[in-house]
């Protein structure tokens, strides 16, 4: 670490810290006592663009400020590499949500040499609530992780699960380049449980020519891929009632946002959060509908059978999984697009299938995964915190499950006062005590003392800021086993 702003100028003049010029200036990422900062070395001086404060060393003027997200806009005008840029054409994407700000460095590291086009800034509104971010920090997180790594192959922004035109407005001007519609509130699951006469009856009471449209377009025809099913009356009418109205939000999101930018956007319709696995055949009418209305469509997100929870391992048959995600998969292919796997961390047993079903086209969203692995530094190098963010977590679980669904019971997670300090890592490896952990992270972060102050925020920072090497090697294992089962 370093403290003396001679000796930092002498490191970057004699490459010990790795810099990059742009014009007669000398950019560089330096780590200080208690946090990274941005130091700009020689010619002009930059204030007028950078946030910070001005000095000297040997005559050479120095500007030092905080890796902000003024200073990040700066840094992607002198290093348009740094800047975010879409990805469609690129075979494989990898979501990366970084919830602390702090993984995208590791997350480069384990991509290395793999072929993987990163979307580092991955959030959606509801994390950024619960960890007391905004999409401007997010994004200047990732911009200077790229520039310390000195990595200039492409990173995306993706304004993850947003839902209203607010919310998609915030992410565009904040200039992300993946916009993710979740369209959970216009999708109607009531009716996949209705009755055959009910569902009928409803059908029968929406408007003549938009029943007209389905059925002159679909009905007694078959999905045009190998196996695809045949589009019969009772499964045309449960698609209708399910998704028109997500249909049409979409349809006039796109239009109405997305295609007037000015600038390439990559856009998924996500479709997973439904009661039911997507029908393939509503995976063809939902897509279909929005391709023939001029949509560009990136990827597409349906719900998968079997449950995709959250830092765990795939609940359900894989026989089963295969079989209908290789029909999700030539749908996707037939129809131009790239298939989306929603909550993809730690989902070994189907990962093979996924990445040979899908020749490696494919789109997989991972976050609070490199939370865990960043509470199992905590637990191996600063035990005494992690107890008492483990007692934390357990005691507001329930409280935490209005915000995720999990099926473990945090009842089976084995004592904490029985577990020796070389072992508190463990927990990291067991599911129940994974997605306890995992859903917390938000509580964790925002919770204070009686005296108003952060109770655990600034104390996670300073241990994974003091073992950031321990963090990385676990990112580079952990997201590496990802993709290494992916067949990345």
């Amino acid at each position: 670490m370093h403290t003396d702003i001679e000796t930092i100028v002498q490191a970057i003049g004699q490459g010990s810290i790795p810099s990059q010029a742009s014009e007669a200036q000398t950019f560089a990422i330096v780590r200080f006592p208690e946090e990274k900062r941005l130091v700009v070395t020689g010619g002009l001086h930059p204030g007028r663009e950078l946030e910070g404060e001005r000095t000297e060393a040997g005559g050479t003027p120095v500007f030092v400020g905080p890796l902000s997200h003024g200073n990040a806009l700066a840094l992607m005008r002198h290093f348009p590499f740094t800047a975010p840029v879409p990805h469609r054409g690129r075979p494989f994407t990898l979501g990366l949500g970084d919830r602390l700000g702090i993984a995208s460095g590791g997350h480069l590291r384990a991509i290395q040499g793999r072929g993987v086009f990163p979307v580092l800034a991955q959030q959606s509104i509801r994390e950024l609530n619960l960890t007391g971010r905004t999409y401007e920090e997010v994004l200047a997180a990732a911009a200077f992780a790229v520039f310390e790594e000195g990595y200039k192959d492409g990173y995306g922004a993706d304004g993850d699960h947003l839902k209203t035109p607010d919310e998609i407005r915030y992410a565009l001007r904040c200039g992300y380049t993946m916009i993710t519609l979740d369209c959970s509130e216009q999708i109607d699951n009531t009716a996949a449980s209705l009755g055959d006469a009910e569902a009928k009856a409803r059908y029968d009471g929406l408007p003549a020519d938009l029943r007209e449209h389905y059925e002159d377009k679909y009905l007694g025809r078959q999905v045009p891929v190998d196996g695809g099913p045949v589009i019969d009356p009772e499964r045309l009418v449960r698609i209708v009632l399910i998704y028109q109205a997500a249909i049409s939000y979409t349809i006039g999101i796109f239009h109405s946002l997305i295609a007037t930018t000015g600038r390439p956007i990559d856009f998924e319709m996500s479709i997973d959060e439904t009661l039911t696995s997507t029908d393939p055949a509503a995976h063809y009418i939902v897509a279909r509908e929005l391709l023939d209305a001029g949509v560009v469509v990136t990827s597409l997100a349906p719900r998968f059978c079997g449950e995709f929870q959250k830092g765990i391992d795939y609940i359900g048959d894989p026989v089963l999984f295969e079989k209908e995600f290789a029909l999700h998969a030539r749908i996707a292919d037939h129809l131009g697009y790239k298939i989306s796997v929603h909550s993809g961390s730690d989902k070994f047993t189907v990962f093979p299938a996924v990445g040979r079903l899908t020749q490696g086209r494919v789109h997989v969203k991972t976050a609070g995964t490199s939370w865990l692995e960043a509470l199992r530094v905590i637990a191996q190098r600063e035990p005494a915190l992690y107890r008492e963010l483990h007692a934390f977590s357990l005691a507001h679980v329930e409280e935490a499950k209005r915000y995720y669904h999990i099926g473990t019971s945090s009842e089976t997670i084995p004592a904490l006062n029985s577990t020796p300090d070389d072992r508190l890592s463990g927990y990291m490896d067991r599911e129940d005590a994974r997605q306890a952990l995992h859903i917390s992270y938000g509580l964790i972060l925002e919770a204070k003392t009686p005296a108003g102050e952060d109770r655990f925020r600034g104390r996670i920072y300073a241990c994974l800021y003091k073992h950031a090497d321990a963090y990385a090697e676990g990112l580079i294992r952990h997201i590496g086993r990802h993709l290494d089962t992916l067949g990345q």
